[in-house]
């Protein structure tokens, strides 16, 4: 049996002689790659066969397309700076005090996962928002602020005096669009309750002074494949107040509000989500607020107010309007509910019309994938 002098010599993983010279490790095997977030892959793999006989000190992970997107530690590496939905192929390599082995053949692809975000703008005023790092498709939704009611009044006529309630406030007209493209870092302009909160007419529907524009000057009723609020109920020679318009629906309008001089008492309840009509107010008070609605997406109707004095109830998680107290109309629920007109009494001053809920604006992100009215709009 010959004799192998073994001192000074390596020891070597994967070899079983002694007098072998130390070089770079081999490939890693079983690379596979999983997505962690809209920014971050983590690679796994197998240590190799051979270190090369010296310890592997670290791996690295590379992109295979572009050569970066690299990082280096032991299995899991996570790999991080990454695009928002994009597609990533990595190799991986193991170094040793000598350097680099050789890349794996064998590699790991995964896409990362979209930024999920949403901006909601719910006070009244103007904004501007930034288009954020990844962002290329927005969903956008607006509810327009309701109308407030119509004082009441005294009138005089063939020697007697009459007391006349007048128009309630309609409720707000909604809008959305979605899949909506944009360029990150671009800023856009969010009005909320723009111009008073007014209609502007168009062919076919109402436009709404609520918008978001860029440069393409994107306004919430482009394409008009939207809805509208409940007209507010109207009263004539009565001392009793109409009730407010309900805030438009995701699908379909709002419920319109209660007339009052010998017409239904009741309010109409929303559809698509809308809110519901406020009834007729109760003798010398003014009339009460219509529904509003919420802006996560279609839920149920709001319910028509039934009775005297009472508001319409809010749709989609909207608020109800208001009962009125007095003479005076009560105010619109958010978002986007009318406000009941004013009462009065024979002999006395004019009454205040209720004031119309709020409107509101709210942006959401991937807008590929979180659609109006859908639900799936909802939080974040």
């Amino acid at each position: 049996m010959p004799l192998i002098n073994t001192r000074g010599a390596a020891s070597v993983k994967g070899f079983g002689f002694a007098g072998f010279s130390p070089t770079v490790p081999g490939m890693p095997t079983s690379v596979s790659a999983s997505a962690t977030s809209s920014s971050s892959i983590s690679v796994s793999f197998t240590a190799p066969a051979c270190n090369g006989g010296l310890s592997i000190d670290y791996y690295q992970a590379v992109c295979t397309a572009t050569g970066t997107h690299s990082a280096t530690g032991s299995s899991p590496i996570s790999v991080t700076g990454l695009c928002s939905s994009t597609s990533y192929t990595f190799k991986v390599r193991a170094h040793n005090s000598l350097g680099y082995g050789s890349y794996s053949s064998s590699t790991g692809t995964a896409t990362t996962s979209a930024v999920v975000g949403s901006q909601s703008y719910t006070s009244c005023g103007s904004y501007s928002w930034v288009v954020p790092s990844g962002v290329t498709k927005v969903s956008m939704f607006t509810i327009n602020g309701g109308n407030s009611g119509c004082p009441g009044y005294i009138v005089c006529c063939c020697g007697r005096m009459y007391s006349i309630s007048g128009n309630a406030g309609w409720g707000g007209g909604l809008a959305y669009t979605n899949n909506h493209s944009v360029t990150p870092g671009t800023t856009l302009y969010a009005h909320v309750n723009y111009a008073a909160a007014t209609w502007v007419a168009t062919t076919s529907c109402y436009c709404l002074r609520n918008e978001i524009v860029a440069s393409n000057q994107y306004h919430g009723c482009t394409g008009c494949g939207k809805f509208n609020g409940g007209g507010g109920g109207y009263s004539s020679i009565s001392s009793q107040g109409s009730g407010g318009g309900g805030a438009a629906g995701y699908s379909g309008g709002g419920g319109g509000g209660a007339l009052t001089c010998g017409h239904p008492i009741n309010g109409i309840s929303g559809t698509g989500g809308g809110g519901g009509g406020g009834s007729r107010g109760s003798s010398c008070h003014g009339g009460p607020g219509g529904g509003g609605i919420g802006i996560y997406g279609q839920g149920s109707n709001g319910s028509g107010g039934s009775g005297t004095n009472s508001p319409g109830g809010g749709g989609s998680g909207g608020s109800s309007g208001s009962a009125s107290s007095s003479s005076a109309g009560s105010a619109g629920g958010a978002y986007g509910g009318g406000g009941g007109s004013g009462g009065t009494q024979y002999g006395i001053t004019s009454s205040a019309g209720g004031s119309g809920g709020g409107g509101a604006i709210r942006i959401i992100w991937p807008g590929c994938s979180r659609t109006y009215p859908s639900t799936c709009v909802g939080s974040p």
